[in-house]
């Protein structure tokens, strides 16, 4: 069994920010939620670097995200664990999943492939993997030397139950879902389902908060727990936020970055406000203290709806 960092008498949640672009709107109403479920329940906060996919870090990003927390006051205990400082680690649970031969090499399509480098959002899920090399061994990746491969993990036609603490009970098909997903990647480093469940685990993480985008990757995470004999947090997946036309918020959306608000002479207060009222917890916008929502935090009060982020609000909230 590979170690874990055993902290299941206190609730541990975590931040997970990806230095892949700004911070926005969107992450910073899952990161209070995920924030304020820890601390409600006297838990701990730990902060990870999602930062295996090279390519796409930006510069500076890091430190930005930083700042943006700091800003809110959601600050975290400890340490930031920073993913690409933890190769050693991804390559030990990579080699005992190799070692009870239940990943194969495969050669198919490197675009496919590359999605497995971060968080596979729900409008990127692919089609369902074919099985096309899975008739592979451990061994057959020696005879693979003219050409690169990839890792793919064997899923066969199980159904994962989990109770979601904001959805309920949730159940998905591996097989419907995509089938033989990637776990390490051609370029020699961690996909991002086995990267999470390792760090989680070593970190003691308890509760995983995350979009609902992201529901698809929680049966693939908990068979990966399964297999590596560690215990799996509890999942709570809560709706996204959105633009007036229903595309959730992206990074290149630069009005709603959380450098530029703070720019603009928003102040945190402010937007905390408007996300505690987009949760439920106030009835109208206005500013509070982080302190202040600690008591208000309830999970019942949060609408089951993508929060409409419509372009008069960050003036409401003393944007220009």
């Amino acid at each position: 069994m590979l170690p874990y960092n055993n902290s299941m008498t206190t609730v541990v949640g975590r931040l997970a920010p990806s230095p892949t672009g700004t911070q926005h709107v969107g992450n910073a109403r899952t990161y209070l939620i995920a924030w304020l479920s820890a601390r409600s329940q006297g838990g701990r906060v730990v902060l990870r670097i999602e930062d295996l996919d090279g390519p796409r870090v930006k510069p500076g990003a890091v430190e930005t995200a930083f700042n943006d927390l700091r800003w809110l006051g959601l600050e975290w205990d400890g340490e930031p664990m920073i993913q690409t400082q933890r190769l050693s680690h991804y390559r030990a649970a990579f080699e005992r999943l190799q070692s009870m031969e239940l990943v194969y090499p495969c050669t198919c399509t490197r675009a496919d492939i590359e999605r497995a480098a971060s968080a596979p959002h729900a409008e990127h899920e692919g089609p369902i993997y074919p099985g096309t090399c899975a008739h592979r061994g451990v061994a057959d990746a020696a005879r693979l030397t003219d050409r690169p491969y990839a890792w793919r993990l064997r899923v066969g036609n199980d159904t994962i139950t989990f109770d979601d603490r904001f959805r309920g009970r949730t159940s998905l098909n591996l097989h419907d879902i995509g089938g033989d997903f990637v776990v390490w990647r051609s370029e020699g480093i961690p996909a991002y389902q086995l990267a999470v469940v390792v760090d989680d685990a070593a970190q003691g993480v308890t509760e995983v908060i995350r979009g609902d985008d992201l529901v698809p990757s929680t049966p693939r995470q908990l068979l990966v727990y399964r297999l590596l004999g560690l215990p799996p947090p509890s999942f709570a997946h809560v709706p996204l936020v959105v633009r007036p036309d229903g595309r959730r918020l992206a990074k290149r959306h630069g009005d709603v970055h959380l450098a530029n608000l703070r720019r603009f002479g928003v102040s945190p207060q402010a937007l905390l406000g408007l996300l505690a009222w987009s949760c439920g917890w106030i009835d109208r916008i206005e500013p509070i203290a982080l302190t202040d929502l600690v008591a208000r935090f309830g999970w019942a009060a949060i609408p089951h709806d993508p929060f409409v982020l419509t372009p008069d609000m960050v003036p409401a909230i003393g944007g220009r």
